[in-house]
C-alpha cells in the first residue's frame, strides 16, 4: 500500500478479537502465564506491551526497518542509542545540532568517557580529518535544527560503512513520509515523536527504528534494561496522531514554503534557511533524497532589536518551544532550544541573536503571513524607522 494508506490504517487490523478499528489501550503491566514455561508473548509491560507493540511495528514498517522501539521522550531514545557505546568511544556528530543532544553528549555521556566531534556531516574531508581510531558512529541531523543544513545520507553512509561506523540519523524534521534514511544506508533512525509524528502538541514520545537483526537485538536489550519506555496511553495518542501524518505534512510543507519565499523578499529579513528554496546550498541533495520538504525553517532578521517586539506582537503564531504540531510556533534558539550550546559555538555556526525558528502549522497561510507582517511592522515602529 501507499504511505497514506498505511498511516491511516495503523492498528486497525490488530485486534481480531473485537474488530476494533482503533487499537485498545492496554494499561496492564503484568500478564498471566497459561502454564509454567509458556507465555502469551507479554510478560511485563516494560519489556513488551500490546499497545506499544502495535506502535513499534508500525514505526518499523514505515521506516523500512526491522524493529521499532517507543521511548518516553526523544531524549530517552537518544540515551538508549548512546548506551551502545562504551568508555573511550568517539562519535562524529552534525555541527548544527539540537541543543538537547549537545547537552546529553557534553554534560552526561562525557562522564562515561564517550566523546564527540562536531562536523559538517556533508563534508567528507572534514569527517575524514575528524575520524579517530576509536570512532564508532556518525550521528546525523538532516536537515539540522535550526539552520537546516542537509546531509547526503547515501554518500555519508557509504563512507561510514567502509570504516565500520554505525550511521544514526535523526529524522524528526522530515518523518518517514518525506524521508527514509534506512533505505539510503543508515543503521538507526531516531525521532522526537513529540513533534510531527504526534503532531498535536499533546504527547511526549521518542522512537527508534533499527536495521539488521543483531543491532535490533542489542537495542531491544538496552530498551528493556534502561526502561525509558512509552506508556500505553501515550502510545495510543501517538498512533492516533500518525494516522493523519500524510495530510498534515503536505499542509506543513506548502505553508512553510510559501511563507519562506515571502520572508526571502522581505526588506527586514537578512536570510531564510529552508532547503526547499532553490538558493539553499542543500536544495539539490534534499530534492534527491526526500519526496517533500519539512514545515520548519529559520530566518535571520537584519536588526537584532526587532526580535523581542516580533515575539511580543505575534498573535496567531505562539511564542513557544517545540515544533511539528498543528499550531504554528516560533522559537528564539539562542535563548531557548540551543541555550546549552556555548555562545562562541552557536555564533560560529550561525545561531546568533538575530535568528528565529518557525514551526509552521496547518492554519491558513494567508493568516500566518498577515500575523508575521503585522508583528514585523510593529517591531520596526518600536525600534524607530524600519525598512519600508
Amino acid at each position: 500500500m501507499k504511505m497514506e494508506s498505511r498511516l491511516a490504517q495503523i492498528g486497525s487490523l490488530e485486534d481480531p478479537a473485537t474488530g476494533g478499528v482503533s487499537f485498545p489501550v492496554y494499561h496492564a503491566t503484568a500478564f498471566r502465564h497459561p502454564r509454567l514455561g509458556q507465555s502469551t508473548g507479554f510478560d511485563y509491560a516494560r519489556t513488551k506491551s500490546p499497545t506499544r507493540s502495535v506502535l513499534e511495528s508500525a514505526a518499523a514498517e514505515l521506516e523500512s526497518g526491522d524493529a521499532g522501539f517507543a521511548c518516553s521522550t526523544g531524549m530517552a531514545a537518544l540515551q538508549t542509542i548512546f548506551a551502545l557505546f562504551a568508555q573511550g568511544d568517539h562519535l562524529l556528530v552534525s555541527l548544527d545540532l539540537y541543543g538537547g543532544t549537545f547537552r546529553l553528549l557534553e554534560k552526561i555521556m562525557s562522564r562515561f568517557g564517550v566523546t564527540a566531534s562536531y562536523v559538517d556531516t556533508n563534508d567528507l574531508d572534514a569527517l575524514e580529518s575528524s575520524s579517530r581510531p576509536n570512532t564508532k558512529a556518525v550521528l546525523i541531523e538532516t536537515p539540522t535544527n535550526p539552520l537546516m543544513m542537509v546531509t547526503d545520507v547515501e554518500k555519508i553512509s557509504a563512507w561510514a560503512k567502509a570504516k565500520g561506523y554505525l550511521v544514526i540519523v535523526d529524522n524528526t524534521l522530515m518523518t518517514p513520509y518525506f524521508q527514509r534514511p534506512l533505505e539510503q544506508g543508515a543503521d538507526i533512525v531516531i525521532h522526537s515523536a513529540t513533534k510531527y509524528l504526534g503532531g498535536h502538541n499533546d504527547v511526549l514520545a521518542g522512537l527508534i527504528v533499527t536495521k539488521g537483526e543483531e543491532l535490533s537485538k542489542e537495542i531491544a536489550f538496552l530498551h528493556n534494561s534502561i526502561g525509558a519506555v512509552l506508556g500505553p496511553q501515550d502510545s495510543w495518542l501517538l498512533m492516533r496522531g500518525m494516522k493523519t501524518l500524510a495530510l498534515r505534512m503536505e499542509r506543513h510543507r506548502d505553508n512553510a514554503l510559501r511563507i519562506a519565499a515571502w520572508l526571502k523578499e522581505h526588506p527586514a529579513v537578512a536570510e531564510v534557511y529552508h532547503p526547499g528554496l532553490p538558493h539553499h546550498p542543500g536544495h539539490d541533495v534534499q530534492k534527491r533524497q526526500c519526496s517533500g520538504d519539512t514545515g520548519i525553517f529559520s530566518f535571520k532578521m537584519k536588526d537584532a532589536r526587532t526580535i523581542e517586539p516580533i515575539l511580543r506582537h505575534i498573535r496567531l503564531i505562539a511564542f513557544a518551544e517545540s515544533l511539528g504540531g498543528v499550531e504554528s510556533l516560533m522559537t528564539y534558539p539562542a535563548v531557548q532550544t540551543h541555550a546549552d550550546i556555548p555562545e562562541e559555538i552557536r555564533r560560529a555556526v550561525g545561531v546568533d541573536d538575530r535568528l528565529l525558528r518557525f514551526s509552521v502549522g496547518i492554519e491558513h497561510v494567508d493568516d500566518l503571513i498577515a500575523d508575521l507582517d503585522q508583528a514585523i511592522q510593529a517591531a520596526e515602529r518600536e525600534i524607530g524607522g524600519g525598512s519600508r
